[in-house]
């Protein structure tokens, strides 16, 4: 969600952020992996040509780059994390805590983290009801 609004080099290492979050509590689940590639394919294709689906060694790094980033791209990738963490229905004590120490580190507000849980929450319910809509 808003990704398509980060820089190339913004991207990229959100998409790290993302493969280390997914990797905190082993393997990234089906679900995980799916939203994964969704995720890459609305950054583009010339992200999907450079990136590989590997760990880099350096999370503080990728989480320093996002301190010096404006407010709006920490947001929008805290954003997307939120999203990948809530896709499956298991939301482990793991993630939670890198999500925590992500958003402590980004500087971002327990108010903020509320209406970014709630616009990931917003766009599960459309995407139930539109399922429903068209199934019936």
């Amino acid at each position: 969600m808003l990704l398509s609004l980060l820089t190339r080099k913004e991207k990229l290492k959100f998409l790290d952020l993302a493969m280390h979050m997914v990797s905190v509590d082993g393997e990234p689940t089906v679900v995980e992996q799916r939203l994964l590639n969704m995720m890459l394919a609305e950054v583009g294709d010339g992200i999907v040509s450079e990136y590989h689906f590997s760990l880099s060694k350096d999370l503080p790094g990728t989480i320093e780059f996002f301190n010096q980033a404006s407010p709006a791209v920490r947001n929008i990738a805290y954003l997307n994390l939120l999203k990948v963490a809530m896709s499956d229905d298991f939301y482990n004590t793991l993630e939670h805590f890198f999500l925590e120490n992500v958003r402590e580190q980004f500087k971002i507000e327990d108010s903020k983290k509320k209406q970014l849980m709630t616009l990931v929450y917003s766009e599960r319910d459309l995407r139930e009801r539109a399922k429903r809509i068209v199934n019936h």
